[in-house]
């Protein structure tokens, strides 16, 4: 045998030494999730997720992590330790108290409970077992539970932008998943899709998006309307006219008629405290205040 085929004979044995020491460290555990759980907004929901291990027994301290997401950009949720001998999993002081473990994991239940899901929530979960006193005992599931959190339309905003030179637009923002259909009504006349825009989403995990009316007119009353399977919101809008200026003949505008009304009432009342006053409850009253 020349040096040659020697060495690649060495080189195939080290890359089959090496292929053993690399083997899975996570051979004979086994990890059971659901793919996919939904839920409502504002109502508990758990994500299952259990266990087994080629070890008869795990006596030995136990350390359980739900994460959201996966790799460096991931955010641990929920962290527990049992130490030896005890059942119970005692989480992290600084623990946020809307996640804890629902199942055992003595018993090989890791299921996290999350309570009043929002839309935030949405995302990609994994859960991972650590026995620290035994070694290569650690297993997490590689494809995680997607969590899909389902919200009924509501109406974040409605406002009026533009001038009397430009013409007015009404805007209309809404959030829920799946995202919301928006219509507009004109004294619950359906409006043509002409002069309705759609603007950008906000973000795409905030469930939101914009719808804007066109050719907007004062002194008419428009209702946005958002709806998906969940349920329906609605919000109405009134356009005040211009306020009218008179120049002549018709009387003064209506909010001079308001000042003076408002004048009236604080003359009157000033009236009335300078005769208290002088009837000689104005000196007890005045002392009274600067005490």
């Amino acid at each position: 045998m020349d040096a040659w085929s020697f060495c690649t004979m060495v080189n195939l044995l080290l890359c089959f030494v090496e292929g053993l020491s690399a083997a899975p460290s996570d051979e004979g555990w086994s990890m059971k999730v659901q793919a996919e759980v939904r839920a409502m907004e504002g109502y508990p929901v758990v994500l299952p997720c259990s266990f087994s291990h080629p070890h008869h027994t795990l006596h030995s301290s136990l350390k359980v992590v739900w994460r959201l997401g996966h790799g460096h950009g991931s955010t641990v949720l929920y962290h527990c330790s049992s130490p030896t001998g005890t059942r119970v999993c005692q989480p992290d002081p600084e623990q946020d108290q809307r996640y804890r473990l629902e199942g055992n994991p003595r018993e090989h239940d890791l299921s996290l409970r999350i309570s009043s899901v929002g839309l935030q929530d949405n995302g990609r979960y994994f859960c991972r077992v650590e026995a620290p006193g035994h070694q290569h005992a650690s297993y997490e599931d590689k494809m995680g539970t997607r969590l899909r959190v389902e919200a009924a339309p509501r109406i974040l905003g409605l406002s009026v932008t533009g001038s009397e030179v430009t013409g007015y637009r009404a805007q209309c923002r809404v959030q829920g998943s799946p995202l919301p259909d928006i219509q507009w009504l004109d004294h619950n006349k359906l409006l043509d899709g002409s002069n309705v825009s759609w603007l950008m989403q906000v973000s795409p995990g905030q469930h939101q998006h914009t719808s804007q009316l066109l050719e907007v007119l004062p002194g008419q009353q428009y209702t946005c309307t958002a709806s998906n399977p969940l349920g329906k919101d609605q919000a109405t809008l009134y356009m005040l006219p211009p306020r009218q200026v008179y120049v002549s003949g018709d009387g003064p505008p209506l909010l001079l008629l308001v000042s003076l009304s408002l004048g009236a009432k604080v003359l009157l009342l000033l009236l009335a405290v300078g005769a208290w006053q002088l009837q000689g409850g104005g000196l007890a009253w005045t002392r009274s205040w600067f005490k």
